[in-house]
Formats: C-alpha cells, structure tokens, sequence
C-alpha cells in the first residue's frame, strides 16, 4: 500500500492521509444534505438522491484515488444541481427524467473525451501563469463561499455584498471557529483545520446553537424511485432545448473539474514542467462517476475544490481519496448526524483554506501585461460571478488576445485559439 500510493516520495504517511481523507469529507460532507433538497425540487425523490449522491461519491472518489492518484473527493457538483433544478426543470419546464438522460449523454460525451485524451491535452495546453491564476481564483472563490456560508458576508441591495451581523450566535459562531483554527494553523499544528471544525462543532452543541442528533443510525434510502430512469427517455432529448442544455452541461462540468484538478494539484505540488501527471486518468475516474450518478439518480458530479481542506492538513495521494470513499459509506448508515456539520462549521475551513490557495497568486508574472490582465480577470471573476468556469472561460478568452495583439501569434497553442472562438460563441449565443 504505502509503495502503491508512493507515500516516500510524496512525503506522506498513513497518519497524514487518514486525517486529510477526513477533513475533506467534512468539507464536502454538505452535499449529502443540500444535493437531495435542491434535486427533490425538480420533483426527484429525495431519500433516493440521497443514496444516489452518497454512492456517486464513492465510485468517483475511489477511481481518482486509484487510478491517478489523487487526493481529491469526487461528487455532485453543486452549481450544476441548481442549475439542474432551477434553470432546467423548473425554468424549461424539462422533466426530471430527460435532464438527467441529458446528465448522462454529457457523461458519455466526457468519458470519449477522457479516452481520447482530448481534455488532458487541453488542460496541458494552458500556459503555465493561467493555471497559477486559476489555483489563485478558486482559492477567493472558496473563500468567498465559505463567508457567504458562515453568514460574514451577505446581500446587500445598495453594495451587491456587505459584513453580516457578526452578533448573530451562528455567525459569532463561524467567527470563532475561524480565530481558532487560525491559531491552530499559526502555532503549526497538523491537522489544525481538522481540529477546528471539531471544536466549533462540540462549542455549537454545548451553547445549543448545533442541535445534538436525537438518533445515530438511519435507514439506507431505497434507489429505486430514479435508479435507471435515464434509460427510458433517451428518446426525448433530441430537441433543440435540451441539446443546449446538454452543452451547457459540457461546458461548466468540464472547466469546473479542469480548474479543481489545476488548484488541487498546484496545491499539493503536482504540476511538473506545466503538467499534471495521470491527469487523464483522472479525468477519466471523474466522467465515469458522472455516467454512474446519471444512472442512479444524480446530477453532474465533479471533482471539488474542497479537497483543498485535505491537502492542507497533508493529504498528497491516493489513499486520502480511498478515506473519503469510506467516510461516504458510513454516511450512508449515520445519515442522522450529518446534521452537526453546518455551513457554520464548514465555512471557517474553506477560508482559511482559500488564503492558502491564494499564495499561488505570487508564481504569476505581474512584470508583463499580457499576462496580468487575463490572470486578474481569471481570479477576480470566479468570486464576482460564483462561477469557477466563468473565470477561467474569460481568461481563456483574454489571453489569446492579449498576446495576437503584440502579433506574437507564434507563442499561442492552436487549442487556445479554438477555446477562445468557442467560448466567445458560447457567450453570444447561450449563456
């Protein structure tokens, strides 16, 4: 095992990842709670996208840690669930049923492209400063995110954002979480994110803002109200509507993966001379968990920028991944205690863990502007629009421009230029 996931070379240990593995499910563990609730809005069932989520995550999360390697958790996205529920049932009118055959072609579409190696080479085209600018962004998106959760930042008519009331139990709550993890983390000790949702968790119960589980073993939800629905209405996507939904589908899963895969592994210091190794492998593992949560009765998963939180703590392999596959089994018969990890709990991790995410932004050249502007606008627009592939989209549009205007056309891989026509057409015609 310890050869298998190359613990030596990684500088790593079983201790190390076990704890990663951990706290990076109680990072993303909100899934299991949120992806039912919004899915069940489209008319799904939501014990049976509760079952479907958890075992999604187990399949996705286990090929990635296998098959590449990787320290990362693989589940529903939880942009593309609200745009399954909102956009596409809800705002199409688009049953359930035939948006997630549309799930599933996607999936497909993703698995063909992974085999064929068409999205590794795209992510190993991207020049070296954009995938800086990318970690970089998904560091103050997460951040961000991570505020908004916790109640620090909130809507504000006049200002867009503006600081929440920092009285309120929940957000003090937050707030104190995260000056003791902050101490935790300065004073250098390992696992320190891992030990301040622990202890803001045990200080929310003790004051009665956390309510303490009257139960801790729950029955498994049966699959079988969306198990295998994609198979019946295959037929019924072939329409103008749901093909575009199906893009659309394409487009955010692809770059929202692409981005989380760059951060993570820029993070865990991955990316040899601008690539990532066994990155199709991972991709590969990430389709494939799509397809299954189709069948099963889930919307896209991808690969999640949370994983961040088990880096931090130490997580550098495999086996970190196979630790989150077992905490997501065992969520499946403890469902009741879920309910202690608030987004009050979870939010102070994901801030700290976007400042160290952050740091990636001094690897950027600042000294020349054509890559200034496209990096900036790549880490400035995933927080604006809480959109990772927003951001990257436009940088990928802004950097081939920058560099044809100084008719330096030759430095330009001819897969950016496509990338640039094709999200300009994508922003004209359907976003």
């Amino acid at each position: 095992m310890n050869k298998f996931f190359q613990f030596q070379e990684r500088g790593t240990s079983y201790k190390k990842e076990t704890l990663a593995g951990i706290t990076t499910f109680l990072s993303m563990a909100y899934i299991l709670v949120v992806n039912p609730v919004i899915l069940s809005q489209s008319g799904m069932d939501q014990g049976a996208v509760f079952t479907a989520t958890a075992l999604a995550s187990i399949v996705g999360t286990l090929l990635i840690g296998i098959l590449a390697n990787y320290p990362i958790g693989i589940a529903p996205s939880m942009g593309l669930n609200s745009f399954f529920t909102f956009s596409v049932c809800i705002g199409m009118g688009i049953d359930w049923e035939v948006a997630l055959t549309g799930v599933f072609i996607a999936g497909i579409i993703f698995m063909i492209l992974s085999l064929l190696k068409i999205r590794e080479k795209i992510i190993n085209v991207i020049p070296q400063d954009l995938k800086y600018a990318i970690a970089a962004g998904i560091g103050f998106f997460i951040a961000f995110v991570g505020m908004k959760n916790a109640g620090i930042i909130v809507g504000n008519d006049a200002t867009f954002v503006s600081i929440g009331d920092l009285t309120s139990p929940m957000t003090a709550l937050a707030v104190l979480g995260f000056v003791l993890t902050v101490i935790l983390m300065v004073r250098g000790i390992h696992g320190g994110i891992f030990y301040g949702m622990v202890i803001t968790t045990i200080i929310g119960m003790i004051f009665g803002l956390i309510e303490i589980p009257s139960s801790i073993v729950g029955s498994v939800p049966s699959l079988k109200p969306t198990f295998g629905a994609v198979f019946t209405h295959l037929g019924d996507i072939f329409t103008v509507k749901v093909l575009t939904v199906i893009f659309t589908f394409l487009f955010v899963a692809f770059f929202d993966t692409a981005g989380a895969l760059i951060a993570v592994a820029s993070q865990a210091g991955l990316i040899k001379n601008n690539e990532i190794p066994n990155v199709g492998k991972a991709l590969l593992a990430d389709s494939t968990s799509g397809v299954v949560g189709a069948v099963l009765g889930t919307s896209t998963t991808a690969s999640f920028v949370e994983s961040s939180a088990g880096i931090a703590v130490g997580g550098r392999t495999g086996f970190t991944s196979i630790i989150i596959s077992a905490c997501f089994f065992i969520a499946l018969f403890f469902s009741p205690v879920l309910s202690v990890i608030t987004p009050e709990v979870t939010g102070p991790a994901l801030m700290i863990v976007g400042a160290l995410m952050a740091m990636e932004i001094r690897k950027i050249d600042w000294s020349k502007l054509k890559v200034v502007i496209p990096s900036f606008v790549t880490i400035i627009m995933m927080p604006l629009t809480y959109s990772v592939a927003t951001g990257i989209a436009l940088g990928f549009i802004l950097y081939p421009l920058t560099l044809m205007a100084q008719k330096r056309f030759k430095e330009i891989h001819p897969i950016m230029y496509v990338l640039c026509i094709l999200f300009c057409l994508y922003y004209i015609f359907v976003a």
